[in-house]
């Protein structure tokens, strides 16, 4: 599963925007309010499975249920 549809799917009711912004030369960053929570360039690997998940989980707090629990 993508990291967009993961995020979607556990948390679609506490996302008000979400924009795909294509980039160059392999970029991906995934930004929260403005804060990079991932990007490709710094840790110089794609993400695995389940992790930019794992970082907006951390992000949002633990106070915002994943949807549908």
């Amino acid at each position: 599963m993508s990291a967009t549809a993961d995020i979607l799917s556990n948390y679609q009711h506490v996302i008000a925007d979400l924009r795909l912004v294509t980039g160059g030369a392999g970029i991906f960053d995934v930004a929260v309010d403005d804060e990079l929570i991932y990007s490709k360039g710094q840790t110089g690997r794609h993400a695995d499975p389940g992790e930019v998940l794992e970082l907006f989980k951390a992000h949002v707090g633990p106070d915002v249920p994943i949807y549908g629990t």
